[in-house]
């Protein structure tokens, strides 16, 4: 019966890989700064109708999980998600504190040489108004198994150099957002009263780790 409820309320197609083929030369969990997956999964993906895609987890979703930062003042920014259905129809992560921007690589990126980049900034530019971006650059992988979000997904995680100071959302799915310091954000991550998305637990660390190793912060 699950399966017909699904079927019928079908959703657009997004790209999926198998995860025997995305981690055939290597396998870890939380955090990796190592292994060409970008290359694996512009190779091998697939095309899946989200709604099966969310329950078979013998698939990963590549999403790009973008963090901005201003490196000059030393922030990062920060928002939390919308709770409400119509602003944000993922109930697993609504009303939860994130630092990624970003989404599922969809049908229409394939008009670009490399969809995963189009997908890239087609969502900064969905979520976000931002301006004097600088640089962006991916500084490594997520893979997290400990919830059914998790389970399915998989982060390529950025980070995008910005001057600007303030970053309105545009997307319903923000409820607010604003630039933090480091200690701030590792407060909120670590705080018992606070929802946090556990892809952005995981990105504090390699965060911290990377402006550490460029001098930053």
């Amino acid at each position: 019966m699950i399966f017909k409820k699904i079927i019928m309320n079908k959703h657009n197609e997004i790209m999926v890989i198998r995860k025997e083929i995305l981690f055939a030369k290597k396998q870890f969990y939380g955090y990796s700064e190592t292994g060409d997956y970008e290359t694996i999964i512009l190779k091998n993906y697939e095309w899946m109708e989200r709604d099966l895609a969310e329950v078979n987890d013998q698939y990963k979703q590549p999403i790009c999980y973008i963090i901005i930062c201003n490196l000059n003042l030393k922030k990062v920014f920060i928002y939390q998600r919308a709770s409400k259905d119509k602003d944000y129809s993922e109930k697993r992560l609504q009303g939860k504190y994130s630092c990624g921007i970003g989404g599922h690589i969809e049908k229409m990126d394939l008009e670009a040489t490399n969809p995963i980049n189009a997908s890239l900034i087609r969502e900064l530019k969905e979520e976000v108004d931002i301006f004097d971006s600088k640089d962006l650059k991916i500084i490594g992988y997520i893979n997290d198994e400990k919830d059914d979000v998790g389970k399915v997904h998989f982060g390529m995680l950025y980070l995008l150099n910005t001057n600007a100071e303030k970053i309105t959302p545009l997307a319903p799915e923000i409820k607010e957002g604003k630039f933090i310091d480091i200690v701030e954000f590792e407060n909120i991550c670590n705080s018992s009263n606070l929802n946090v998305e556990g892809w952005t637990k995981i990105s504090l660390e390699s965060l911290k780790k990377y402006l550490a190793i460029i001098n930053k912060f």
